[in-house]
């Protein structure tokens, strides 16, 4: 395969990310978001006007958008990329979170233009990504797996293929449904160890070398003790919609998920004050709010 450019269609956090990575392994990357500031933070000579223009400069596109709404939108939508009877071979590579029924009728859908569809959510946050430390989590055609390995070695190193179209998101969901109660269970730790007069820098490297040990404690450990979420690598409203989706599919199932409620109740409180675009680590501070309050 040659380094023809990629195209990237969301340049929010995952989108800069793999841009980065992209650049710095041998790609040349195009871009494509709706928010020009976003636009101009990738860097405007590497941009497009719309999402049209950029499938006629790229063969591959990388989806990095919010929810399958979004991604429905931009493949299948009025004016969407497929609208005007696409005739060249186009991949398309989708990394958002989604509802696994729906990204699998999209792709369904996407059979009947000459595209090809891989489901590739990643379970790792955009620093992560940026870093090479994302896990790429694959549904669908495992020939077009292999076709396209030149570009997902670039994207992340560890991937690994769970099944049909859909499966990934299940995949994608549940490991975020843990990942989310970690966070939570790392505040209130934090927030239990400074009420007691414990410093949180000295708590969290205790906690860091202790039987408690997790990856969430090195990513989101040291914005928790400086209470710092100004630069987020995954936001709360992110972490809400994802959630959403996990609800959703829990009650489908009869499922009752009682931690995972408490979360959203904890995360909501967080939208309610305005922080919806802060790191989701700021769930401290819902927790830290309820014993002000108490």
């Amino acid at each position: 395969m040659n380094k023809q450019a990629i195209g990237i269609i969301g340049l929010g956090l995952m989108g800069q990310a793999f841009g980065k990575i992209f650049n710095s392994g041998g790609f040349s990357t195009l871009g494509f978001d709706i928010d020009p500031k976003r636009c101009s933070e990738f860097g405007q000579s590497s941009t497009t006007s719309s999402a049209l223009k950029l499938a006629e400069q790229c063969h591959t596109l990388v989806l990095c958008l919010f929810d399958s709404h979004q991604i429905r939108d931009v493949l299948l939508g009025s004016h969407g990329l497929l609208a005007s009877g696409r005739t060249n071979p186009l991949n398309i590579i989708c990394t958002s979170t989604c509802e696994p029924d729906e990204i699998a009728e999209i792709a369904a859908q996407c059979k009947a233009y000459p595209v090809r569809f891989l489901e590739m959510p990643i379970s790792g946050t955009s620093k992560q990504v940026a870093d090479g430390e994302g896990l790429g989590l694959m549904g669908g055609d495992k020939q077009l797996i292999e076709d396209l390995s030149p570009i997902l070695d670039a994207m992340c190193k560890k991937r690994m293929y769970v099944g049909e179209i859909g499966s990934a998101s299940k995949a994608k969901l549940a490991i975020n449904l843990v990942l989310g109660l970690h966070r939570a269970a790392l505040a209130e730790g934090l927030v239990f160890g400074s009420r007691i007069g414990l410093d949180p820098n000295i708590l969290l490297n205790l906690l860091q070398n202790s039987a408690a040990s997790s990856s969430v404690m090195r990513v989101k450990g040291p914005m928790m003790a400086k209470r710092e979420f100004d630069n987020p690598q995954s936001r709360v409203d992110q972490s809400l919609k994802d959630f959403g989706l996990i609800q959703k599919l829990a009650l489908e199932q009869k499922q009752p998920l009682p931690l995972a409620s408490q979360y959203v109740d904890l995360l909501q409180s967080c939208l309610e004050k305005g922080e919806g675009k802060k790191d989701n680590a700021i769930i401290l501070e819902a927790i830290r709010r309820q014993g002000e309050s108490a």
